[in-house]
């Protein structure tokens, strides 16, 4: 250790006798007839009773090596903590008689030396209960009331408060010197194996805990309780110190899961856990280690109690109490194992087989895993993901979180809001109705009318149902290997997962412009597929559109022939969908939906996940004239569709694209990102074509640049090449011969290098 422990754990408690206390509390003016000893384990504490043996107060004489200083701090931070939380049950000492604002304790002397009194009000509840009566309620109230104290006490500061006390968990590791006082080999055997896994896991990530001065020791001890176990009284600030706030945590752990067995162990903790995280959230550093530090706190108690047993300086009944019940819950956690102990108290899942395991639980026909040698990812941060090794990925493939991974903006605004309230729009909502004018403000004017949903497949499905009620329609167009969702209703207008012999009669698909090959670029394909369409009867209710053509090759199309395309359906009876998903939140850099760039005014405009960050929100946005022709039949309503969370995360990311210029700089990033790329194709034959707007890009790779014969085993060899190097693509295109690089526009020209660097060092690999 750093520095020595505390000498009030190197002395004994006072001895004083009860008709002795009835004799101090005189001094604070309280004419006690008895006076029961409470017991204490370096203090001497009474209960002062009258003649009809009704409760007077609670006296505490302080050990003879307690510090002045410290006996201030302790009063110093109920008044603190009481400022800041009125209502928190904390016992309060007395002022002095005729020294209201003076310290509030006196002096009295015995054998030991001089000793401190304080007068503490009684408290309701009654103390020293057993932790295993709690009921749930009692457990989750028990964890928030933990959170409370910590909360109150924030802010606080003190020179005593910078102490060494073994029971502090950062310390746990004193206790070492203590070890041979446990007579028992095996539990001396348990205990160390728990301090070595201390040093090993906690200790290195102990300077990154939140810290602060905590009580130290909110036990059972500790604590009044109502008869259904709720706190009553909060009392002894006596191991008060600078610490991890977990320290708090684990303290709490220790005490209140004593005594519990099997599942009902972790059952218990994890209950406590929910409550001290309604109040305050564990930040993921600390639910990685909370078992370590639970399972440290009780060995370094077994230890410390051990030794003062041994020592003389405690009764060793009393000293001890607790031991046999913390060795037994150490050893259910040691069996256990940390892996599985971390797992379930919420720090992670196990990572074992986890191919298999895929495989066995959902079954053949959910889209396998990308990548030759599949990735676990950890997490990830702006434009990187991260394996479960910590090796970096450069995404240039997720656009679901579209303003980048675990965006703080959009984070903390879905943690904020989920702990305020979350529910539907059959309440007023202001943000949602502000989301909506914020929608709507960024579409033509005619698009005033905004329906929530939760996905891009809900969105497409709803524009679907409105298309047909409002024109009388009944058939569809999409593009040849367009994706526009997987319900019922809209998993036709996705051929890209569905092959063309599942393709129902009342939809038909038309072929966009191939720019790199020359191919369909007049509306004749488009013409063919109404005329398709009218053959059998079947006039369009929708046409709808990704504005950057992601599934079907990624082609940038002339505004003019969008422009017939729309005319074409409004004249056949159709109405015109502006499939956002992909395309939208800026993507393409020029501005903020993809369908902009054509001159074009649709009649839905569809949203999906990447107006969350990755978050279920999703919007269709319309005319007021759809909507009142379908209010006419029905009323539409989603039970999640546009929540305050979601809509939180919406909001938050319109917030991001604004204030941190966005589009601006996906258009700088697209065209570094482009030229960077043609100066590799220099090189290497393979490459047919580069093309793309802002962040929505396409490499086609060529058996030969001639004949422009795709090359799809080629494409997926690079793909894995560029996962190899540590950066994540995707394929796309009819013939599977494109490489999909639609990284998040979190992006930056300053990250091109990086993937320019590892195309030309896969593609060296392969041509070698």
């Amino acid at each position: 250790m750093s520095r020595p422990v505390d000498p009030v754990l190197l002395s004994p408690a006072p001895l004083f006798s009860p008709d002795e206390a009835v004799a101090i509390a005189a001094n604070f003016g309280v004419r006690a007839a008895s006076a029961v000893d409470l017991g204490s384990e370096r203090d001497r504490t009474f209960l002062l009773l009258d003649d009809r043996d009704d409760r007077l107060a609670v006296m505490k004489v302080s050990n003879a090596a307690e510090a002045e200083a410290t006996l201030d701090m302790e009063a110093d931070i109920v008044a603190h903590a009481a400022r800041v939380d009125p209502d928190l049950p904390i016992a309060r000492p007395r002022p002095v008689p005729g020294d209201p604002h003076g310290p509030r304790r006196l002096s009295c002397r015995s054998a030991l030396g001089t000793h401190w009194v304080r007068m503490y009000d009684i408290v309701p509840g009654h103390g020293r209960h057993d932790p295993r009566l709690l009921d749930d309620r009692a457990l989750a109230a028990w964890g928030r009331t933990t959170a409370r104290l910590g909360r109150a006490m924030r802010g606080f500061v003190h020179p005593s408060a910078i102490r060494v006390m073994p029971w502090d968990v950062q310390h746990a590791g004193s206790t070492r010197t203590m070890l041979d006082a446990i007579a028992d080999p095996t539990a001396r055997t348990s205990v160390a194996r728990v301090l070595d896994r201390f040093d090993e896991v906690v200790v290195p990530r102990w300077p990154a805990l939140r810290a602060q001065v905590v009580h130290g020791d909110l036990t059972c001890d500790n604590a009044l309780v109502d008869d259904d176990g709720f706190i009553t009284g909060i009392v002894d600030f006596g191991d008060m110190s600078h610490s991890a706030l977990m320290a708090d945590v684990a303290s709490m752990l220790d005490s209140i899961c004593t005594g519990r067995e099997g599942d009902e162990l972790f059952r218990t903790a994890r209950l406590l856990l929910d409550g001290y995280q309604r109040m305050t959230p564990l930040e993921p550093i600390e639910l990685e280690i909370v078992g370590e530090l639970w399972a440290a706190r009780a060995v370094a108690g077994v230890a410390i109690s051990s030794w003062r047993a041994q020592q003389g300086l405690e009764d060793p009944a009393f000293a001890t109490r607790y031991n046999d019940t913390a060795l037994a819950m150490v050893d259910a956690i040691l069996a256990l194992g940390w892996d599985r102990v971390r797992r379930e108290l919420g720090g992670g899942h196990g990572n074992d087989d986890l191919v298999d395991r895929r495989a066995r639980v959902f079954g053949p026909a959910v889209e396998s895993l990308s990548y030759t040698s599949p990735v676990h990812m950890a997490r990830a941060e702006g434009a990187f993901m991260y394996d479960t090794d910590g090796r970096a990925y450069l995404d240039m493939y997720n656009n679901v979180p579209a303003v980048g991974h675990a965006h703080p903006r959009v984070t903390e605004a879905i943690a904020r809001q989920s702990r305020v309230l979350n529910t539907n729009l059959r309440y007023l909502h202001a943000s949602a109705v502000e989301l909506a004018e914020r929608l709507t403000a960024s579409c033509p004017p005619s698009l005033d009318t905004v329906f929530f949903v939760n996905s891009g497949s809900e969105a497409n499905d709803l524009a679907w149902r409105l298309a047909t009620t409002f024109t009388g329609n009944t058939g569809g167009l999409c593009t040849t290997r367009a994706y526009h969702g997987i319900s019922h209703a809209i998993a036709p207008f996705s051929p890209e997962t569905l092959g063309p012999e599942h393709l129902p009669d009342w939809l038909e698909r038309w072929a966009p412009t191939d720019t790199y090959r020359g191919l369909h670029t007049d509306a004749s394909s488009f013409r063919a597929a109404l005329d398709a369409l009218h053959g059998r009867g079947i006039a369009p209710a929708m046409a709808i559109l990704d504005g950057v053509l992601q599934s079907d090759g990624v082609y940038d199309l002339a505004p003019e022939l969008v422009q017939a395309w729309v005319r074409m359906t409004h004249d056949a009876g159709g109405l015109w969908v502006a499939d956002e998903v992909q395309g939208g939140h800026g993507r393409t850099g020029e501005a903020m939906w993809s369908f902009e760039r054509f001159g074009i005014e649709p009649d839905f405009v569809t949203l999906g996940k990447p107006m969350g960050n990755g978050h279920p929100v999703a919007a269709v946005i319309t005319r007021r004239e759809i909507a009142e022709r379908f209010a006419a039949d029905t009323v539409f309503f989603s039970t999640f569709g546009g929540n305050q969370v979601s809509v939180a995360a919406a909001h938050a990311v319109l917030d991001v694209l604004r204030d941190e210029r966005v589009l601006p700089r996906v258009v700088e990033a697209g065209d570094a990102l482009r030229s960077a790329v043609r100066e590799i194709a220099a090189d290497h034959e393979c490459i047919g074509d580069v093309r793309g707007m802002g962040l929505a890009n396409a490499i086609e790779i060529v058996a030969d640049r001639e004949t422009k014969e795709p090359d799809a085993a080629a494409t997926e060899a690079i793909k894995n090449g560029l996962r190899d190097q540590g950066v994540l693509v995707g394929t796309t295109g009819t013939s599977g011969s494109m490489l999909k690089v639609r990284p998040t526009l979190a992006f930056t020209a300053r990250e091109v290098p990086l993937f320019a660097t590892a195309l030309r060092a896969t593609l060296e690999a392969l041509r070698s």
